[in-house]
This record gives C-alpha cells, structure tokens and sequence, in this order.
C-alpha cells in the first residue's frame, strides 16, 4: 500500500456549519473522523477534519502562511462556475493562468481559500463535460493541498524519505518569485520524465487522490508555521507505508 493524504485538518469555529457549507455549495459528503467532522467526496481522495477550536479569533490568511488553499479538481470548470452561481455563491471568474491551470478561486464562509483546477488547460477537450444537475458538474475530488516552503529540497527530501511521497513535476515561475513543485503517489510515474514538461500539469490535476503542492517563494519570504490552537490549518495525516497514521506540517 503505497502512502496517501488522508485528512487536511483546520482549526473552525462551527465544524457542523462549516461542513454543510462544503456539502449543500460543492458537493462533498460529511462523515466522522477520530471524534470530528469530516467532509470529502469518498475514493481515495483526502478529507476536510474540520476541528473545534476554541479560539476567538477569527482566520485570518496571509501570504507567508505553511497552509495557502484546498484545490478541488474538476472536469468543467465553465459549469462548476455556472452551478455556483445560480446557488448565489461568488468565484472568480474562470480564466487560464499561464501554463498552470484553468482556474477559479473562493472561499468558505471561514475564510479558507479554495482553488477549482480543471483537468485540462482552457481550449483544450474537457475529460468529461459537466452537467447542471450535478454538484460542481460532477467529477470533483479534492485534488491538491497546497503548502508553501522557504527550503524546497528539506522540504522534498522529508517528503520522499519519511513520508513516501514522489516528487513528480514542477512549474518554474522566476517572475513572479515563485515555483510550483507537485508530489504524488510513490508508485506513479509521470508521462515525461522531464518534471518541467507541460504534458506533466494537466496529468497531475487528474492522478484520483490527494497531490501535494509545494509553492517555493524564491523572494526570501519565511514561512510562517501554524501554532497548534490558532484557527485555520493544523496539519495533513497521511495513511500507508510506515507508521500508519502519519502527520506533518
């Protein structure tokens, strides 16, 4: 059994409301998880374990934060976009971000940011063509989890030997101070072996679990790490080789 991110947890003030945003506005199904809630769409996708946090404050994302979003991918961006809004909920508008993704971005009523990433670039033939009736269109998985990093190659090494994750393609964005970096399943091997090759992101957007994102800041930006009664993210567990269970920031 190769490893899997099983759970993203968050730190919220109201877990059963918060968890009916996610089921009644995309689609996912609540559940229990050690005593919490939890929401997702099932398979071997991770789950939201949305954990009672006593604090007061309200989450506040910032852009030095470990923790920046959830990426729900999906076949149909246009039709999850439309099914959003006939439902009154606002996103931005769908729009091609470079050789990244097609893409559109909200958040939940916490403030917690969520990207939805088509399979496929815009223009490009859609894995499967959405339908009105469905949540999102249908075909959504929670697909990525984004974390940031100031020390890519800790950050990568630690992930590969301790977690067993494979670093499998990348994005290099010197312009904008960043680069993406995508780790997967151990077992996978993507189309090209060049992590760079563009065939490589439309492929990972589609792998049907969990992705790990790494967004390296080249700006000299450090990291700022989640303390473990603030709202917001509070780790990933992951299931599978080694210790069963395991969690990391």
């Amino acid at each position: 059994m190769t490893t899997r991110i099983a759970a993203i947890e968050l730190n919220v003030s109201d877990p059963a409301i918060l968890a009916d945003f996610y089921c009644r506005t995309l689609g996912m199904i609540r559940s229990e998880r050690d005593g919490h809630v939890a929401v997702g769409y099932g398979a071997d996708g991770a789950v939201l374990l949305l954990k009672q946090s006593n604090s007061s404050d309200r989450y506040r994302h910032e852009r030095s934060d470990r923790y920046w979003k959830i990426g729900v991918t999906l076949p149909d961006l246009d039709c999850a976009h439309a099914v959003l809004a006939a439902q009154g909920v606002s996103a931005s508008a769908p729009h091609q971000f470079r050789d990244v993704g097609y893409l559109s971005h909200l958040e939940d009523p916490e403030g917690h940011i969520i990207e939805l990433l088509q399979h496929t670039f815009e223009g490009v033939p859609k894995t499967e063509t959405g339908e009105l009736e469905r949540p999102l269109g249908g075909g959504a998985e929670i697909g990525l989890v984004t974390l940031r990093s100031s020390d890519i190659e800790a950050d990568l090494a630690q992930c590969e030997e301790e977690f067993g994750l494979r670093y499998l393609v990348r994005e290099q964005l010197p312009e904008l101070g960043f680069d993406l970096y995508f780790l997967g399943k151990r077992n996978e091997t993507a189309p090209d072996p060049n992590p760079d090759a563009l065939i490589n992101r439309p492929w990972i957007y589609q792998r049907p679990y969990t992705v790990l994102e790494f967004q390296h800041l080249r700006n000299g930006i450090d990291v700022q790490w989640p303390m473990p009664t603030q709202k917001g993210y509070a780790g990933i567990k992951l299931e599978g080789e080694g210790s069963p269970d395991q969690g990391f920031v």
